[in-house]
């Protein structure tokens, strides 16, 4: 399987699996801010997580009040400096991240077991896909396009 075919597999395994479970879903930019909170070097400001993400001051306080909503973060003042907040980690949210961290695991082993003939196939039609589009020729309105061949 090409690498980038079987990081989107994993991708969508996870994803389907976060989806039909429990938890809450996370959109990608709360997943990011997760992501940046409990993996990266602590303190954590919004100013510092939007510049990180380079998407404005108010996305990221969107994101977090859904976030905090959750209990998956905490905002506190910055005792040395008043006008900072603090985005801190919670037990929860380090729950969450176990549990979802546990869904990707589930997919390597799933995106191990795929048969070499399916992960072939795939490649080819990612190619034919790559191909067709590629080309300065656009099918017009009510023309057949050319159909890549099927192995």
């Amino acid at each position: 399987m090409s690498a980038q075919l079987q990081s989107l597999e994993l991708w969508r395994h996870a994803l389907v699996a976060s989806v039909r479970g429990d938890a809450p879903d996370l959109s990608a930019r709360q997943m990011a801010l997760m992501l940046l909170v409990y993996l990266g070097e602590a303190p954590h400001t919004v100013r510092g997580l939007a510049q990180s993400l380079k998407i404005s001051k108010p996305a990221v306080s969107r994101a977090l009040d859904r976030l905090g909503e959750l209990g998956y973060i905490r905002r506190q003042r910055d005792d040395l400096d008043r006008r900072n907040v603090l985005v801190q980690k919670t037990a929860a949210g380090g729950v969450f991240l176990t549990e979802f961290s546990a869904l990707i695991d589930q997919a390597k082993i799933h995106v191990a077991a795929i048969p070499a003939q399916v992960i072939d196939f795939a490649a080819d039609a990612v190619a034919a896909v790559e191909e067709a589009t590629s080309s300065s020729y656009a099918p017009v309105w009510g023309e057949q396009a050319a159909q890549p061949a099927v192995r």
